[in-house]
């Protein structure tokens, strides 16, 4: 796997999964093909932990970097939605 793909991905991965698919540069993997398109649209972040323990293993730093960013993203991004709704909710009551 190119550092580029695991550098982007911890930012914007459903982006990069789309972009390297393009570019027929998806890590090598042993999810079907629709798993691969199931995956990316609805979890990228796992897709792509897939791909680097198929590609590095457990003992990649790559892997635990990654697998940080998928917890913090997936805890702290509930909230910030959760915060959206509420705000929503109360500015409708008050009117």
């Amino acid at each position: 796997m190119e550092n580029i793909f695991l550098v982007l991905s911890l930012f914007i991965p459903r982006i990069t999964l789309v972009i390297f698919f393009f570019m027929h540069s998806i890590p090598f993997n042993n999810v079907p093909l629709i798993g691969d398109f199931l995956l990316a649209v609805f979890l990228p972040r796992v897709l792509i932990l897939i791909y680097v323990v198929e590609n590095y293993g457990v003992e990649s730093p790559w892997f635990w970097i990654h697998l940080v960013m998928a917890v913090l993203v997936y805890i702290f991004g509930g909230r910030k939605v959760s915060k959206r709704r509420m705000r929503k909710k109360v500015k409708i009551i008050d009117k």
